[in-house]
């Protein structure tokens, strides 16, 4: 497997090197958000590490650039941690957020399990479920409302489909982070309850279909 690295620090850039090559990957590399958009539209990889602020095209930017034509994982690294950032950020399609300074072990084990969930969710069956003008395609991993494609992050399809596979069952909080995200994710319940509130964004008159159970978690209404 393939990581792009974008920093335009070279001592951040040999760190994460250092360790993704121990970890067995194999390493690409980019300066700047611009470097970056060229490298994902010429090669494709298996996860992006990129840098929030960075001169010629900061790291929010690329990220939208390259989701006009790659669905690849990102994980995002930043200087400041602000709820907004994060936000931003999964808005975007990012699929994990990591504060700077960081630990090299943890931000390996965060790129696993992103690679692990991103893996997983393309080999489950392939079926289409339909709640009357939403429709949730599992084999074209596509989500159309209204006859409209409706644009989610690479996150927000895999908690979706997961709620939808899963639905009239209480799901609690731990199950959907570990079934999502993976159960070695390092992150908090704010992560899952930003991209639950994304996702209700999205869906529109269809929002109410995700309840919230206090003190528990969350269930998809079967009808």
């Amino acid at each position: 497997m393939t990581l792009l690295i974008v920093d335009d620090e070279p001592k951040i850039r040999e760190l994460i090197r250092k360790y993704a090559r121990f970890e067995g990957y194999e390493v690409d590399e980019a300066v700047n958000g611009m470097e970056a958009v060229d490298k994902c539209r010429s090669r494709q990889y298996d996860l992006v590490i990129m840098d929030v602020m960075m001169p010629e095209l900061d790291g929010f930017s690329a990220c939208r650039e390259i989701r006009k034509t790659s669905q690849v994982p990102m994980l995002m690294l930043s200087a400041r941690g602000e709820e907004y950032d994060r936000i931003h950020g999964f808005e975007l399609g990012v699929d994990d957020y990591v504060v700077k300074p960081f630990s090299p072990k943890e931000l390996m084990m965060r790129v696993g399990a992103i690679l692990k969930r991103s893996g997983g969710m393309a080999r489950q069956e392939a079926d289409v479920v339909t709640i009357g003008t939403l429709v949730v395609d599992f084999t074209a991993r596509r989500v159309t409302l209204d006859n409209r494609v409706l644009e989610l992050s690479p996150k927000e399809y895999d908690l979706l489909f997961y709620m939808v596979r899963n639905r009239g069952i209480a799901l609690t909080r731990e199950k959907l982070i570990s079934q999502v995200w993976g159960y070695d994710f390092f992150g908090d319940d704010r992560t899952l309850d930003t991209h639950i509130k994304l996702l209700r964004r999205q869906l529109g008159d269809y929002a109410e279909k995700i309840t919230t159970l206090r003190g528990v978690g969350y269930r998809f209404e079967k009808e």
